[in-house]
């Protein structure tokens, strides 16, 4: 179940959101994804000539906080700013979808060797933001997709904020 659920992410099935949405069980499953994602990142970051465990370890955390603040906002922002008459959805709900619409995330640990480090990183990225608009779109019961659309959009340019600010709470404390 877990490995259909993955492959179809990855190839846009809309089917996969609705299911994991409403199976309470999927939590744990979605959280897998968004930490394995989180540490492939970590990995392709470092590289092969970069073998510091503190740059796995930091770019890791930052992929990871990155999401979860996006997560948040994205809650926040698609039920409370830009909500649409049907929508309803529980915390549990949203992390569950988008959790899924990081499983492109999942390929980042190819950008290991370094010519290929911009395009893998950069074509992961948007695949995810991809899947993240049907996620919402389908835990949001948004009717159009450009709702979805914008309330991802904001969501990550605030969350990019936030994530700056912690990479450099995080080498400040480093030096």
């Amino acid at each position: 179940m877990f490995t259909s659920r993955i492959l179809g992410a990855l190839i846009f099935d809309a089917a996969v959101f609705e299911d994991v949405e409403s199976d309470p069980h999927a939590t744990w499953q979605a959280a897998a994804v968004v930490v394995l994602s989180s540490l492939a990142m970590g990995f392709a970051v470092g590289g092969l000539y970069d073998s510091r465990v503190s740059t796995f370890a930091a770019t890791s955390a930052i992929a990871l906080v990155m999401w979860a603040a996006w997560a948040m906002l994205t809650l926040q922002i698609g039920t409370r700013l830009l909500p649409e008459r049907e929508t309803r959805a529980s915390f549990g709900q949203l992390l569950r979808t988008i959790g899924f619409a990081a499983t492109p995330g999942l390929l980042q640990v190819l950008a290991v060797f370094p010519r290929m480090r911009v395009v893998i990183i950069g074509g992961t990225s948007v695949w995810m933001f991809a899947l993240m608009v049907i996620a919402v779109q389908r835990a949001l019961d948004y009717r159009h997709v450009g709702r979805a659309v914008a309330v991802c959009a904001l969501g990550l340019v605030l969350a990019l904020g936030l994530a700056v600010i912690f990479a450099l709470l995080l080498t400040r404390s480093a030096a």
